[in-house]
């Protein structure tokens, strides 16, 4: 029976030559070594709770909110901090960094300015100055940078914002051949050849970080933007999935930007109820909002949405040309068409763009709106073998080799398009219709048809490429 028993139990805790183990209290330096940001908050409040706090506890508790992401908690203690008497002065420009990160420069600017002079408060004014863009100030605190790795790290992600990603890599190249061990830079120099198109390259030397870190969501993330580029969306989202499967419900570092990646890896889906509300977190979100609404036909609020921005990269430049060319002839609107050929001009003729396929494109497109129909097949042809199965580039190859007299070519490029919104457009009905007419009665007849017809009419449409 259960109540009857042929041997007593023993008490495991008073057998011989057994020692009853004591629970190590875990420290701090344990979970900050560990990265374990979330954990060494818990011991740091439960040691505060207990009367057992140590001392600077509410700077510790800072320090991991602001490497946990948590840059307004951080901000919140750091300013409880400041209200004290005994307050250290290099609060202040900790404080700096975590208003830099909320987006809020001026009080950052405010902040570091009552910091003690260090090279970490000439780094945080001088990503400031390119904030405000004030060109004199930064060129003042880039002068008093030092030959030292982490203002060296400061002057690459400055030349990364402005775009110049060789002179970026170069830094970082230097820097690694002085610190292997710091695996991160190969992060960086990732990121610069993803923003070169280079996604094979971003993705060899990332990998080597993801095998020693593959938690990171800066490094899968990453990851998952070159999968886009290489293969497609689906292969994209499952880097994310995993990364999103193995995190904690309560890690909420770079949400934002995950959710934005997922928008768009899924083409748009869910577009109206996140990138909204990201448009004043991330710069991107912007530009792919645009994106969405001129891929429905929502070209009025596409061009409200970016009429106001001042371009500084190719991507703007060129979507601020395809807004300017959809509202220039949906309205017959001069100033709006003038508009999209300097702004297709200044991509397609820059140094860094004229030998992209979105330089060239933007060449097309320029020539496209001057009518110089023989110069946009210069320039359609080169990249012709990289949009075979795209209908906007089929569209505007088989009008200008129907405006040049190359009525054949021009009919099969036509029939190669399956979007049925170009299809019932009448640009596209009335130019397959008279590529149909000159092959039908040809010679003369069919090309002073075809001609008279094209004079009669404003005819031709470019339609901007958006991806």
């Amino acid at each position: 029976m259960i109540l009857s028993r042929a041997k007593p139990a023993t008490n495991s805790d008073t057998l011989p030559g057994k020692e009853k183990k004591k629970k190590k209290t875990p420290k701090l330096e344990e979970f900050l070594q560990l990265r374990d940001y979330t954990g060494a908050i818990t011991l740091l409040e439960f040691q505060c709770n207990s009367g057992k706090a140590p001392a600077l506890a509410g700077r510790w508790i800072a320090y991991c909110a602001f490497h946990l992401g948590e840059y307004q908690r951080a901000r919140q203690e750091y300013e409880r901090l400041t209200k004290s008497d005994s307050c250290p002065p290099e609060v202040w420009i900790n404080l700096a960094c975590c208003c830099f990160m909320l987006g809020m420069y001026q009080e950052a600017d405010v902040a570091a300015q009552k910091a003690p002079a260090c090279y970490l408060q000439n780094r945080v004014q001088f990503h400031l100055a390119h904030k405000f863009n004030d060109e004199k100030r930064l060129m003042g605190y880039h002068q008093q940078l030092q030959n030292v790795l982490e203002d060296q790290l400061s002057l690459a992600a400055i030349h990364y914002l402005r775009t110049h990603y060789q002179e970026a890599i170069d830094i970082y190249r230097k820097l690694l051949l002085e610190n292997r061990d710091l695996l991160a830079l190969n992060v960086y120099l990732a990121m610069c050849y993803h923003k070169l198109d280079y996604y094979d390259v971003s993705q060899e030397v990332l990998s080597g970080y993801v095998q020693h870190h593959p938690d990171s969501v800066i490094a899968i993330n990453l990851k998952a933007c070159n999968y886009y580029k290489l293969y497609n969306g689906k292969a994209a989202e499952a880097e994310l999935k995993v990364l999103q499967d193995s995190c904690s419900s309560s890690f909420h570092f770079a949400n934002d930007l995950l959710e934005h990646n997922k928008v768009i890896f899924s083409n748009g889906e869910g577009a109206l109820q996140v990138l909204p509300r990201l448009l004043d977190i991330i710069p991107e979100a912007r530009l792919n909002l645009v994106i969405h609404y001129l891929r429905q036909g929502d070209n009025d609020v596409a061009y409200e949405l970016i009429k106001d921005t001042e371009p500084t990269t190719a991507q703007e430049y060129i979507l601020k040309a395809v807004a300017n060319a959809v509202i220039g002839q949906e309205r017959n609107s001069r100033e709006n068409l003038k508009l999209a050929q300097q702004y297709y001009q200044l991509v397609g003729s820059s140094g860094a763009e004229c030998d992209t396929i979105p330089g060239r494109q933007c060449m097309a497109s320029c020539f496209f709106l001057l009518k110089q129909f023989e110069d946009v097949l210069i320039y359609l042809n080169s990249v012709k073998s990289y949009f075979f199965n795209d209908d906007n580039f089929n569209f505007n190859y088989a009008q200008a080799k129907a405006i040049t007299g190359n009525f054949q070519e021009a009919e099969e490029m036509f029939l190669l398009i399956n979007s049925e919104k170009i299809k019932m457009d009448y640009v596209y009905i009335s130019w397959l219709a008279r590529c149909c007419m000159f092959l039908l009665y040809g010679g003369v007849a069919g090309h002073n048809f075809c001609c008279c017809r094209y004079h009669e009419q404003k005819a031709s449409t470019c339609v901007g490429t958006v991806s």
